[in-house]
C-alpha cells in the first residue's frame, strides 16, 4: 500500500477546498439549522475516549428531539437501549464529539462538532417526553463547529432509492444475534424477540 504521511501528502493528492466550503462553517445556529433540527428524527454521535478509540452511535426519535437550548447549546435525551453506553464513556473522559444530523429523503445533511457533557436532570427534561418516557440523562453539546454537508455521498450510494434496497443482503437480525450474540437462544424465540414486540418496547 502506497500510504500518505503528511498533510502536504494529503493536499497535492486531494487538492484544496473551493472558498464556499472553506467559509461555510459556523459557531453557532442560524435559522435554517433550527428549522433543520426540528425536521430531523435521527444522527450518529462520534465520540472518542483519552486514548483516541472511537465510537460511532445512532439516536433517534421523533422529528424535533434534539432540543435547541440557545444559539449555541443543543440536547440529546438517551432512551432505553443495550446499556453498553460506549459514547457515554467516552464523553466522560474526552468532552469532543462530532454529530452528523439526517432529514429521510434529503441528501445533504447537518454536522455539528463540540464539546459535550451528560446531564441527569434539567427543567428542559419536561420537553423530551416521548410515548411516557422521561430520559434518564441526555447530552448537551456547546457547539464549535456547525455547517451543512453537500448530497454527493447519498447521490452515489442511493441511499433513498427504494428500487436500490436489498434488505436480504445480509442475515436477518435474529440470524445475526444467535450466530455473534446469543447462541444460546433459538432462531424461533429471537425472532419473537425482534419481531412485533420489540417496537413496543423502544421507551421501556
Amino acid at each position: 500500500m502506497d500510504e500518505l504521511t503528511s498533510e502536504d501528502e494529503l493536499r497535492e493528492l486531494i487538492g484544496l477546498p473551493n472558498e464556499a466550503a472553506r467559509r461555510k462553517e459556523r459557531p453557532k445556529l442560524h435559522e435554517f439549522d433550527r428549522q433543520w433540527l426540528a425536521g430531523s428524527p435521527f444522527c450518529l454521535i462520534a465520540t472518542a475516549d483519552a486514548a483516541g478509540s472511537c465510537d460511532v452511535s445512532p439516536k433517534g426519535d421523533p422529528a424535533g428531539f434534539t432540543l435547541v437550548l440557545d444559539d449555541t447549546t443543543i440536547a440529546i435525551p438517551e432512551r432505553p437501549g443495550n446499556k453498553r453506553v460506549d459514547g457515554f464513556r467516552n464523553i466522560l473522559e474526552n468532552p469532543h464529539v462530532g454529530l452528523l444530523y439526517f432529514i429521510p429523503g434529503r441528501g445533504d445533511t447537518l454536522r455539528i462538532n463540540g464539546r459535550a457533557r451528560l446531564v441527569r436532570d434539567a427543567p428542559f427534561f419536561a420537553d423530551m417526553v416521548v410515548k411516557g418516557h422521561r430520559p434518564v440523562l441526555a447530552i448537551v453539546v456547546e457547539i464549535e463547529q456547525i455547517f451543512h454537508h453537500c448530497a454527493k455521498a447519498f447521490m452515489r450510494s442511493n441511499l433513498w432509492q427504494p428500487e436500490t434496497w436489498r434488505p436480504e443482503s445480509a442475515p436477518s437480525r435474529p440470524v445475526i444475534a444467535r450466530a455473534l450474540e446469543r447462541p444460546g437462544d433459538s432462531l424461533e424465540e429471537l425472532e419473537r424477540y425482534y419481531g412485533p414486540e420489540y417496537a413496543a418496547k423502544l421507551y421501556r
